[in-house]
């Protein structure tokens, strides 16, 4: 029998703080979560929640977290607030109110991305600085595919206009926060960039 533990699903604590788990099934590819009681998962002693606050559904291969303006305090994940549609990820916070929920997502194909999730920092731990320089770092990908290159250190102090220097030691900062400093050389830029925009840490909009 398969473990549906393993399976996409999503965490959370109710009413009287036990943990539970909301199994994402294909045969039921929209999910609502709300204060009303008819609410597939509803928090119904929230005051922040609205009564349909937000829907997860299945598209194509991926699951989503939709807020499409029905709430009234919004929907965060990772702590930015949802415009719309955002595709969910193995370890994603997802907020409503003051009620939180965890995506989880434990199958082969996961693992990588909930790894990358533990590897993230929080914005607290950034300075606004090191958020500006990471930016810059990933503004490739703005006009050109997911394949880019990231902009080099001389590229982000020419756009900055900062020298290459200050740059590398904001770089380095970045490295030990999302947890690459230790691969080589010529992977670390890359590999900060996918972390980063896997996350949902940076997102198109910000680039």
């Amino acid at each position: 029998m398969d473990d549906l533990s393993s399976g996409p699903r999503l965490c959370y604590s109710d009413r009287a703080g036990i943990p539970r788990e909301f199994v994402l099934s294909d045969h039921a590819p929209r999910v609502m979560v709300g204060r009303s009681s008819d609410a597939d998962i509803a928090f119904t002693a929230d005051p922040d929640v609205s009564r349909l606050h937000a829907t997860v559904e299945r598209i194509g291969t991926y699951w989503t977290i939709v807020d499409d303006g029905m709430s009234r305090n919004g929907t965060f994940v990772n702590g930015e607030r949802v415009t719309g549609r955002r595709r969910l990820r193995s370890g994603d916070r997802i907020r409503i109110g003051s009620s939180m929920l965890a995506f989880r997502h434990d199958g082969r194909a996961s693992g990588a991305l909930t790894n990358v999730a533990h590897a993230v920092p929080t914005r607290e731990c950034l300075t606004k600085t090191q958020r500006t320089v990471l930016i810059a770092l990933c503004s490739p990908r703005k006009h050109r595919s997911g394949f880019a290159s990231p902009a080099s250190n001389q590229q982000i102090a020419d756009q900055l206009g900062v020298n290459a220097e200050t740059v590398k030691t904001h770089m380095r900062a970045l490295f030990s926060k999302f947890g690459v400093e230790d691969l080589p050389q010529n992977q670390k830029r890359a590999r900060l960039v996918e972390r980063a925009m896997q996350s949902g840490f940076i997102t198109d909009k910000d680039l």
